[in-house]
C-alpha cells in the first residue's frame, strides 16, 4: 500500500498493517515508479515543427514516462550555452505534463561553458564522436575530450557518450562492395562493429585517466560487451544503456526501404539482440533509454528508401514501457527488472535518485499503474507525439498503461488526459 500526502509518497505499507484506511485495491495491474527516460530529443525551441515539449511530454505520460531528460542536440540553438540552456527552459516553461530535466552538450570550443551549464542545474554532458547529423553539434576528439572530462570530474557529473568512431566507419565505406541505398544490409555494413567497440575502447582509457563519470548511450552491438565487463571487473565509473528498438527489431526483419527503422548505431543481427538481453541480465547494461529522436515524415525519405539520405532516429516514447516488457516477459524478467533498467538505474544516472525512480518514502508520488497481461496493437495515429511515424506501427505488444501519476496527481488514465499540467523543470 502506497500512501500519498501532498505530491509526495508519505509511506509505503503491507496492506494487513492498514486495514482502516480507505484504499483502492489493483488486483492483478501492477504499480511502478514513473518511468525516467533519459535520452529524448525534445526538438524544442528551433525544431518544434519535429516534436516539442507539450506532445513530448503527453507522449511521455501516456506512456507511463513521469520524468524525460532532453537532450542537447536539435534544438536551435543546441544546449552547449548557458544563454541556449535558458532559452529552453523558456521554451518548456508552463506545457509540460511531466517533469523534465536537462542534459548540457560537449562541443568544440566549449569547455569554458561547462562549469556555468553544471551551476545552472544540466545533469551531466553529451557529446558525439561521429557527426552528429546536425550542423550546431559538431563532434568531438581526443583533444577535445582531454580539456572537457577533468572538468567534468570536477563537477562530480557524467558524460554521456555518443560511441562510434569515424575510422571503422571510413574504412567500411572503402571497402565496400554494397551499393544499393534501399538495402538494410547496406546501412547495416556502413556502421559496423568495431565502430562502437574501438569508441568504447577509447572512452574506458579516458574515463580511467580523468576520474570522469562515464555513460554508453543506446549501446547496440554486443562486441563491446566484453569490454565493459571488464571495465566493471576494474571499477570504473562507468554505467551503459541500451533502447527498446535494439531489444525488440532485428536486422533479418527490416525490409529494404524500410526508413522508419534507421538509427544510429544501427540495429543489429538477431544473435546481437540476445547477446545484449544476456547483457541486461548480467547487469552489465544498467538501464534502458528510448533514443526518442523523431522528425517530420518526409525526412525519412519513404518515397525513395534511401537509408542514407532518411534522418536516423526512432521515435518510441510512449510506447518504451511495452516494447521492453514484450521481449522481457518471455526470457523470463519480471516488472521488478523493469523498474530497475527503466525507473531506478536512469534516476540515478541523472541526480534524479532522491526525488525520483523508486516507491518509498519522501520521494515523489511519480507512479504508473498497468496491465502486464493485456495485449494490443500500435495505432500509429493514435500516438501523441508529434509526427505518427515509427517502426512499431501494427506491431502486437504486451503491456497496457492504465494510469500515470505525477506527484500524485492523476494525469492520463486509459489514454485520456485530465488536462492536468503538473511538470516541473529540474
Amino acid at each position: 500500500m502506497v500512501i500519498v500526502r501532498e505530491g509526495r509518497i508519505a509511506d509505503v505499507l503491507r496492506a494487513a498493517d492498514a486495514p482502516a484506511l480507505d484504499a483502492e485495491d489493483l488486483g492483478e495491474l501492477v504499480l511502478m515508479p514513473g518511468l525516467v527516460d533519459t535520452h529524448v530529443h525534445v526538438n524544442e525551441p528551433g525544431r518544434t515543427e519535429w516534436e516539442g515539449f507539450e506532445t513530448a511530454t503527453r507522449a511521455a505520460a501516456a506512456g507511463g514516462v513521469t520524468t524525460i531528460v532532453d537532450m542537447p542536440l536539435n534544438s536551435v540553438p543546441a544546449t552547449t550555452t548557458v544563454a541556449a540552456l535558458a532559452a529552453k527552459r523558456a521554451a518548456a516553461a508552463g506545457q509540460c505534463v511531466v517533469d523534465v530535466a536537462f542534459w548540457g552538450g560537449v562541443v568544440p570550443g566549449n569547455a569554458e561553458e561547462l562549469a556555468g551549464l553544471a551551476a545552472a542545474g544540466v545533469r551531466g554532458f553529451k557529446c558525439f564522436l561521429v557527426p552528429s547529423g546536425v550542423d550546431e553539434f559538431p563532434h568531438v576528439g581526443e583533444r577535445e575530450l582531454h580539456e572537457a572530462m577533468p572538468q567534468i570530474a570536477r563537477l562530480g557529473l557524467p558524460l554521456l557518450v555518443h560511441a562510434e568512431l569515424p575510422g571503422p566507419i571510413e574504412a567500411a565505406a572503402r571497402s565496400a562492395t554494397w551499393r544499393d541505398p534501399r538495402a538494410y544490409a547496406s546501412w547495416l555494413a556502413s556502421r559496423p562493429d568495431g565502430a562502437e567497440r574501438e569508441a568504447i575502447a577509447m572512452m574506458l582509457t579516458l574515463c580511467a585517466e580523468t576520474r570522469c563519470r562515464l555513460h554508453i548511450v543506446h549501446l547496440a552491438s554486443a562486441d563491446a560487451v566484453p569490454l565493459l565487463r571488464s571495465a566493471r571487473a576494474r571499477r570504473l565509473a562507468v554505467t551503459v544503456e541500451t533502447c527498446p528498438h535494439y531489444l525488440f527489431f532485428d536486422a533479418g526483419e527490416i525490409a529494404d526501404g524500410a526508413t522508419p527503422f534507421k538509427c544510429a548505431p544501427p540495429i543489429r543481427e538477431r544473435e546481437n539482440r540476445e547477446a545484449l538481453w544476456a547483457a541486461l541480465r548480467a547487469r552489465v547494461i544498467d538501464l534502458i533509454a528510448t533514443d526518442h529522436s523523431p522528425c517530420p515524415p518526409e525526412m525519412k525519405r519513404m518515397e525513395s528508401g534511401d537509408f542514407f539520405a532518411a534522418w536516423g532516429g526512432i521515435a518510441s516514447l510512449e510506447l518504451s514501457l511495452a516494447a521492453v516488457w514484450n521481449g522481457a516477459r518471455v526470457r523470463g524478467f519480471t516488472p521488478a527488472d523493469l523498474a530497475r533498467w527503466m525507473c531506478e538505474a536512469p534516476a540515478r544516472l541523472a541526480g534524479l535518485e532522491g526525488t525520483k525512480g523508486t516507491i518509498a518514502p519522501g520521494l515523489d508520488a511519480d507512479l504508473v499503474v498497468w496491465d502486464p497481461a493485456e495485449e494490443w496493437t500500435v495505432d500509429a495515429a493514435a500516438l501523441h507525439q508529434r509526427h505518427k511515424l515509427t517502426p512499431y506501427a501494427g506491431r502486437r505488444l504486451a503491456g497496457r498503461v492504465r494510469r500515470t501519476y505525477v506527484r500524485g496527481e492523476l494525469v492520463v488514465r486509459d489514454g485520456h488526459f485530465t488536462g492536468a499540467l503538473p511538470g516541473q523543470l529540474r
